[in-house]
This record gives structure tokens, C-alpha cells and sequence, in this order.
């Protein structure tokens, strides 16, 4: 590699460094407080860079949102796939526990996703690279129901399980008065019950 190959290459990886940055205090903000109550310039005085900088690597707060997103998630995504490739006789249940688990103990990426879930409006070219994202977390579940023999509605069944997870989560992850392995058993029992639930619909 010459010099100035060299020179480029340490140019990118700064780069790479420094957007990297940028999206670990988007996360922290994202987590902390609701979606529409965060600015660009309070994520670049989080990141310790001038609010003009910010924008050489991201146009808006909502292009800069989703990549934070898409970060995040995409870990879980890759996971559950593991899962299914792994164990040939995974069933719903352990989607489900793993799925729940996964976000217990990623409790960042949890709360960006409820506060946007709760807040959360994005201009069209945002939304979309973000429903990508979350069609990779759907395609999981969306299988795990065709392996158990759902043809109709499937992508119905996928949402209306993902409602419910998360659903659980929210309700029960800061369950008052107990410890958070007694939290951990009492979601797997939930998710269980819920994932029997949604196999007899499925039969």
C-alpha cells in the first residue's frame, strides 16, 4: 500500500471512528429521553463535536435515528436466525425466550425502540430503511409460524406476536418489589403462555 493509499485509509477509518461517535450518543439520548424531545445539536454536544459537523455524516436527526436503530437491531435479528439455523426443533416458546431475553439484557436498544414506539415520527426515506429493519426482526417470527404449518395470514400472526413480546416487556421489565431474576422467570412463563397461545390459533 503506498502513502497515499495509506493516507485514505486512515482518513476512512477516522471517519468510521468518529460516525461511530455520533451514533453511540444518539443511542444514549434515544434511550434516555422521547424521540421528538431530541435534536441534532443535543446529540452532537453529546458526541463533544460542533452541531455543523454532525451534519457531514448524517442529514437529520431521523436518518441519524434509523442507523442508530438498524445498529442495534440488527444483532438481534441475527441471533434469532442462529437460532432457527442451529436447532431444527426450535420451537415458539424458544424464540419467544430468547427474543425476551435478548432485550432484558440490551436494555438500550429497548427503550429507543418503546420511546419510538411511543413518539416516534420520521420523515418517508427514514421510515423506510427503518421498516426494513424491522422486517428482518419480523422475518424470524414470520418462519418460526410457517414451520409450524401457518399458511394464511402469517405476516398477521408475526405482527400480532411481536405486539405481545413487547408488550410483556413493557409491563413487567421494572415488575416493583422483585429482584430481576425473579422478573427473567416470571417473562418466560408469560412469553410461554403466550406462545401456546398462538399455537393452537395456528392449528
Amino acid at each position: 500500500m503506498n502513502t497515499k493509499s495509506r493516507l485514505l485509509q486512515l482518513r476512512e477509518n477516522e471517519r468510521e471512528v468518529r460516525k461511530n461517535l455520533i451514533i453511540n450518543a444518539a443511542v444514549k439520548l434515544f434511550t434516555q429521553k422521547p424521540f421528538n424531545q431530541v435534536s441534532m445539536r443535543h446529540i452532537a454536544a453529546e458526541a463533544d463535536i460542533s452541531p455543523a459537523s454532525i451534519y457531514r455524516y448524517f442529514s437529520d436527526r431521523d436518518e441519524l435515528f434509523v442507523e442508530a436503530f438498524f445498529r442495534e437491531g440488527k444483532d438481534i435479528s441475527e441471533t434469532l436466525f442462529k437460532l432457527l439455523q442451529d436447532n431444527i426443533n426450535a420451537t415458539i416458546e424458544d424464540v419467544a425466550v430468547v427474543f425476551v431475553d435478548y432485550l432484558l439484557d440490551h436494555d438500550n436498544f429497548f427503550q429507543m425502540m418503546a420511546h419510538f414506539m411511543l413518539d416516534g415520527d420520521i420523515n418517508q426515506k427514514a421510515l423506510e430503511r427503518f421498516n426494513a429493519a424491522e422486517r428482518c426482526l419480523l422475518d424470524v417470527f414470520e418462519q418460526t409460524f410457517e414451520k409450524m404449518g401457518a399458511r394464511d395470514n402469517v405476516r398477521l400472526y408475526a405482527h400480532a406476536f411481536f405486539a405481545c413480546l413487547n408488550g410483556i416487556l413493557i409491563t413487567f421489565r421494572k415488575y416493583p418489589g422483585r429482584s430481576d431474576q425473579e422478573v427473567r422467570k416470571h417473562m418466560h412463563r408469560l412469553v410461554s403462555l403466550i406462545a401456546g397461545a398462538f399455537r393452537e390459533a395456528v392449528r
